[in-house]
């Protein structure tokens, strides 16, 4: 679905990708916020990272104040704000929403995990919908697969050639990882580099509803470790488990 906004200031980062005034104001309030309710606690988040610890022993928070730049800019309401909670460089916690969608979903690793349709500017006392999801078997009919629209790759397509695949479809952001917790699509591999920021809080969302992610060998993610430039060197998310353990 499109969605038509206002022309709003934008430009172009070192590493060659978008930034607007949307997304420095975003980063701007959630820091805000954090500062309150976890005083003391590291953050990482996109726009301000280069003053961001590499590396954190206990806990952070990791922040993408707006997920989906290009599909924001391009009038789709597929663009998220992520912040996921990591410790011991493992992702416990995550919060998720879809502003343009009037959706949330929020986790906690080993409690389970939510979506919840909101109203605008109102709380969660508000919410429209409340609902516990949870990722699913994989079918046998075969599996629906999530990929990304802007930065799909040729190891990724190898990678899907290996499964059953009934149905694929594009997307933008880290909704995809709601989408597998929701039980609505099945694997969603990415296996060239991606920043923390995008991927914190969807891997702590889809472990919370019983899925799992690893990296491209299949071994577990870390966060917050001291990887340059905060980057991940690739990730498949699995609805499954059982499915990422026989691969």
């Amino acid at each position: 679905m499109a969605t038509h906004y206002l022309t709003i200031e934008r430009r172009t980062k070192d590493d060659h990708s978008p930034v607007t005034a949307a997304d420095e104001r975003s980063e701007a309030i959630i820091l805000a916020g954090l500062s309150r309710v976890l005083p003391g606690v590291p953050v990482i988040a996109e726009e301000s990272a280069i003053r961001a610890p590499a590396r954190v022993e206990s806990s952070c928070v990791i922040v993408d104040p707006l997920d989906g730049t290009k599909e924001f800019l391009a009038g789709r309401d597929e663009f998220t704000v992520n912040i996921g909670l990591v410790t011991g460089g493992r992702p416990i916690g995550g919060l998720i929403s879809a502003p343009a969608q009037g959706l949330l979903w929020r986790g906690v690793v080993g409690h389970g995990a939510e979506r919840m349709r909101m109203r605008w500017n109102e709380g969660l006392e508000s919410a429209l919908e409340r609902r516990a999801i949870h990722a699913r078997t994989a079918p046998k009919e075969g599996l629906v697969a999530a990929v990304s629209r802007s930065h799909l790759d040729p190891q990724s397509e190898a990678f899907l050639a290996r499964f059953n695949v009934a149905r694929r479809y594009s997307c933008g952001s880290s909704i995809k990882f709601c989408h597998i917790a929701q039980a609505d699509a099945d694997i969603y591999p990415r296996l060239t580099p991606t920043s923390e920021w995008d991927i914190a809080a969807g891997c702590a969302i889809l472990m919370a509803a019983g899925g799992t992610v690893t990296d491209p060998a299949g071994g577990a993610l870390r966060f917050a470790d001291g990887k340059p430039k905060f980057l991940v060197p690739g990730f498949i998310a699995w609805g499954d488990p059982a499915l990422a353990a026989s691969r």
